[in-house]
């Protein structure tokens, strides 16, 4: 039987989706409304496993860290989708001799001695795009910089030291973060001496390195490993870190005004005329001895009624917030329909795997005429892959229900931080398996023979697997479904790795051949 729980008193309550749109309050004394996720009604109820035996989990929770970012960069054409390949061991990436091909950011999971880090390859720097996609590929590039961990800046032995060499490392040099030089297409040691004209570039430790020869892999990888942040807090952390807020939505939704209330002062300029923020800006306050940083962003509209450079900064320092955000919360006005602007960023909200809460903000002005439970019935109907996201009904010029919606925010930041010991979620991924088997694929049935979580925020699962192009979305959805009824991870996206290996254990990166047909997909489904 489904099991629900309301949040009072602060505690991480562990807790299924019910199977009705109730409306639950979370704060006694102020009142506030705040709808848990439901279930999906076409979701077989059998993803509520061993309820019990999870029960006691969520009563020591653990602390992981996110896991760190690696990102390539450098000028087009110098092989960066060749390492991206190479590190990784397949074929993933587009690998060709004309400049750009490159646009999207390409995420892939690495694992070496026991590590795990996220390999990010990005389009060329300072090349003008064929399709006028240039502001487009500079967007990725920065958000994949802001991101990263360690950056390697990939450039060509061969083609020596050009202009847009010294481009890309003017603009590493204002970036703080560990950096690598690998010189490309170094294919012996005879080519040793000519990489070493790029340290005129003054950015990051020389490797000289070769995708084709396959030389310096491994002194690659110890390189990296060195430079990554540790998997684990450390002893001397403080125990409790500065919640970032990001407050989103499109203009005069009531985002200033809200975060007016949050700050109990006139920080942000609050008007009739949608567009008077024209900047990201930090709010520092504090509710009950617990600290917070509210980000107010610019109000956006649709791509094309964006003209200006300041609406197209704008767009860009949006989503930049939303990648510093511990917990998103995506703003609605009552007296609106959502929007095409509403869907984007709800879109880019979980492609960040950002926790998030649905605001909808002025109920005071249809109270009693509305029933909350119509509008949450709207919004399910328009976000069908959020659902596991709550919806929250507040007054922000007035701070009706904002001291409940910001201690709900915290019960988000905090799921996002809980970590599950390996033994039990390879318990509850068998019991899953014997529930319901995934399909016979190619006269095979897919097989998981081991699975753990390796990080948090978001919490991200991997699971080792004989084939996981055997296992299609639909089965990928339920298991996700299982981790979400059986584990504190009800309302918070969930990253989950499939990777490739066999029966005896092998199969890692370093055993693969480029050609292995293997499959890394990483979803966030409610």
């Amino acid at each position: 039987m489904a099991k629900t729980s309301l949040l009072l008193s602060h505690e991480l309550v562990i807790h299924a989706r019910t199977s009705c749109l109730a409306v639950l309050p979370v704060d006694e004394y102020t009142g506030a409304e705040v709808e848990r996720p439901c279930a999906d009604p076409n979701s077989d109820s059998s993803t509520q496993l061993l309820f019990a035996d999870f029960e006691e989990l969520i009563r020591e929770p653990f602390t992981f860290m996110a896991i760190p970012r690696v990102v390539i960069v450098g000028r087009p054409n110098v092989g960066k989708s060749s390492v991206f390949n190479w590190l990784d061991g397949r074929r993933l990436a587009i690998v060709d001799d004309t400049a750009g091909v490159t646009r999207d950011r390409l995420v892939t999971l690495i694992e070496h001695d026991d590590r795990y880090f996220e390999l990010v390859d990005t389009g060329g720097m300072g090349i003008e795009d064929v399709d006028n996609l240039t502001k487009e590929v500079e967007q990725q590039i920065s958000a994949g910089i802001d991101e990263a961990d360690v950056l390697l800046f990939v450039v060509d032995t061969k083609a020596g030291l050009a202009p847009l060499d010294e481009l890309v490392a003017e603009r590493l040099r204002k970036v703080e973060k560990p950096i690598l030089l690998l010189a490309n297409k170094t294919d012996h040691a005879g080519l040793d001496n000519a990489a070493l004209e790029f340290h005129r570039l003054g950015r990051g430790w020389l490797i000289p390195i070769s995708v084709h020869q396959n030389r310096n892999r491994q002194l690659l990888f110890e390189e990296i490993l060195d430079r990554l942040p540790a998997t684990t807090p450390a002893d001397d952390q403080p125990a409790e870190s500065r919640m970032k807020l990001t407050i989103v939505g499109r203009r005069n939704v009531g985002k200033s005004t809200f975060v007016n209330t949050l700050a109990k002062a006139q920080r942000m300029i609050v008007s009739e005329v949608p567009g008077t923020t024209r900047d990201s800006v930090d709010v520092h306050f504090n509710l009950d001895g617990h600290q917070f940083t509210a980000i107010d962003t610019p109000g956006l509209r649709r791509n094309k009624s964006i003209r200006t450079d300041i609406d197209f900064y704008g767009l860009h320092r949006a989503q930049r917030s939303i990648r510093r955000a511990d917990v998103a919360l995506l703003f609605f006005d009552c007296t609106e329909s959502v929007s095409k602007v509403d869907k984007q960023l709800a879109h880019y909200i979980e492609q960040q795997f950002k926790p998030c809460i649905f605001v909808v903000n002025k109920w005071d002005k249809v109270a009693g005429s509305i029933p909350t439970e119509r509008w949450v019935r709207y919004l399910r109907e328009h976000f069908p892959t959020m659902a596991y996201c709550p919806i929250a009904f507040v007054t922000g010029e007035t701070g009706k229900n904002v001291k409940a919606l910001l201690n709900h925010a915290q019960m988000l930041f905090k799921q996002s931080q809980t970590r599950v010991p390996t033994p039990t979620v390879n318990k509850l991924i068998k019991a899953a398996m014997q529930r319901q088997q995934p399909p016979i694929h190619l006269n095979r049935r897919p097989k998981i023979y081991f699975a753990s979580q390796i990080a948090t925020t978001p919490p991200t699962m991997i699971l080792m697997c004989n084939m996981p192009q055997g296992f299609p979305p639909s089965y990928r959805r339920y298991l996700i479904n299982v981790f979400r009824d059986n584990l504190p991870f009800g309302e918070v996206p969930i990253k989950l790795y499939l990777q490739k290996r066999d029966s005896h254990g092998g199969g890692g990166p370093d055993d693969l051949p480029p050609e292995a047909d293997v499959d890394e997909t990483s979803e966030s489904l409610g």
